[in-house]
């Protein structure tokens, strides 16, 4: 990770000009590890018919991946940035690379037809909107708006037994109460990848909620405390993980 694009506060990835003077520098960068890391995970859920879309794609190579592994259905990535976007045509058009569609879009309001995609996928991008959620067990409400106009929009996008991944630092203690909100008919799982440290691989399928789900839990677990031994962590994964949902934590147990 380049230093001259690393943020002095996380609330940066908030401000979409740091998103285009960071790309105008980034050519590429990785959230929460490649596709090689989870591609266990992943490749089983895609096969050439299927219909993809990557949802916060930045300087990422995760569309191509996907195409790489077969699909032929239609890669179709957006991005709030219109220098990720620009960025991402000129290098698919370089590798001569057909079959990824890039979109400047916003993933609050996205520009997709209801039933339009088999598969949609974030890597990153539902905690980079989290940054600002204050405390974890009582969030900010302008940021859960945020994140279910997000979860809304997919929803409504996904076909009928659609599948939709998200791959977080989130723990599912937070993230299930979000995922499993009135109105969504998904599913939901996870699994997790990383050695030593472990990222979450949430899989929702659409029409297939579970009447048990009951859209929150009575009881959160005590806050976790940050793990010092973070080698597995890239630097900038690290500073975005602590922020996340666990910088409040720490700096409440600090205080007593």
């Amino acid at each position: 990770m380049d230093d001259d694009v690393t943020p002095c506060t996380a609330l940066a990835y908030l401000d979409l000009s740091y998103w285009d003077q960071r790309f105008e520098k980034e050519e590429h960068y990785e959230w929460l590890k490649d596709f090689s890391h989870f591609r266990h995970l992943l490749a089983p859920l895609l096969s050439p018919s299927i219909s993809v879309l990557e949802v916060g794609c930045g300087s990422s190579r995760l569309g191509e991946e996907i195409l790489r592994e077969g699909v032929a259905g239609g890669v179709t990535c957006i991005d709030l940035s219109p220098v990720a976007v620009q960025k991402m045509h000129d290098r698919l058009a370089e590798q001569g690379t057909t079959g990824v569609d890039v979109v400047v879009a916003d993933m609050l309001d996205m520009p997709f037809e209801s039933d339009s995609f088999d598969l949609v996928i974030e890597k990153g991008t539902m905690d980079a909107l989290c940054v600002d959620i204050g405390d974890p067990w009582n969030p900010n409400p302008a940021t859960v708006d945020n994140v279910m106009k997000m979860l809304e929009g997919i929803h409504k996008v996904l076909k009928p037994d659609g599948i939709f991944i998200s791959i977080s630092f989130g723990q599912p203690h937070f993230r299930r109460r979000l995922f499993e909100a009135p109105g969504f008919t998904w599913s939901v799982e996870w699994s997790t990848f990383g050695n030593g440290f472990h990222y979450f691989f949430y899989t929702l399928q659409k029409g297939r909620r579970s009447p048990e789900s009951s859209g929150h839990q009575d009881t959160l677990p005590d806050p976790p405390s940050i793990n010092m031994l973070h080698e597995e962590l890239e630097s900038e994964d690290y500073i975005f993980r602590t922020n996340v949902e666990e910088l409040y934590a720490v700096s409440q147990q600090v205080n007593v």
